[in-house]
């Protein structure tokens, strides 16, 4: 006799495996700053981003499985330029880049064997903090309308809480990238995370047309060290800012 699994035991099977593949990766936080969003991700890597630029005003950060989320950026990419060109550059929208994602992520949740081992963000800047949009989506599909800060990956509860109890509305740039930072170390009260083992981007909106920035591991460690307190950080890498290198650049790579 062929061995009858329940549909709500698969699918609970699917949700667990997924949780778990998500968990195994190293985190990533997202926060609103008083010129922008503030993307960090624990990511010694300095080929394979988290992190990427979607369209000028729009960006994309995950975790989970590299090959995976990278197939889901790149066909996000294809949807911001298709409908960019055939309509117009307005139209192209954090929401509607959610939507797409959601229908995407659920058709895979529900109709294969193995799910997206994923979660993703998707941000857009608007003309003031109060415009500003930020969805979470899991691997099932379902999205989330996220304000002020996201954690994703690894030990998110524990990241989750001390954002919670260190986010300020309105913060300047240096006071979100330490807020950050300390986030990412609360999964381990021995660890310190260097310069060079950050990828940090932004979205600021008083840069002109293409408001995605990289920032190097040298900018870094000088906006953790200004007024002296740093979380203990190093600086190194290129002296620069590194801009966007296009809307297909490189996506993240699974821990």
């Amino acid at each position: 006799m062929p061995f009858y699994v329940s549909p709500e035991q698969q699918m609970k099977d699917k949700a667990d495996y997924a949780r778990k593949g998500i968990a195994r990766g190293r985190s990533v936080v997202v926060l609103q700053y008083d010129d922008g969003i503030l993307f960090v991700a624990d990511n010694p890597s300095r080929a394979l981003h988290k992190i990427s630029e979607i369209y000028d005003r729009i960006a994309f950060a995950a975790v989970g499985k590299y090959n995976e989320f990278e197939n889901l950026r790149l066909g996000g990419v294809r949807y911001a330029d298709i409908n960019g060109y055939q309509y117009d550059r307005r139209d192209v929208t954090a929401r509607g880049l959610a939507n797409v994602y959601a229908q995407s992520l659920g058709t895979i949740f529900t109709e294969t064997n193995k799910p997206y081992e994923v979660e993703l963000v998707v941000a857009e800047v608007g003309e003031d903090a109060e415009t500003d949009q930020i969805y979470r989506l899991t691997f099932d599909g379902s999205v989330a309308d996220e304000h002020g800060y996201v954690a994703m990956g690894g030990q998110a509860e524990a990241v989750a809480q001390s954002l919670k109890d260190g986010y300020r509305e309105g913060s300047s740039l240096e006071d979100a990238l330490r807020t950050a930072v300390r986030a990412l170390e609360a999964q381990d009260s021995d660890r310190h995370l260097e310069a060079t083992s950050l990828e940090v981007a932004v979205l600021d909106r008083n840069r002109e047309h293409r408001l995605f920035k990289r920032l190097s591991a040298a900018r870094i460690g000088d906006l953790l060290a200004a007024e002296g307190s740093g979380p203990g950080i190093t600086s190194g890498g290129a002296a620069d800012d590194e801009d966007a290198g296009g809307s297909a650049g490189t996506g993240a790579d699974e821990d």
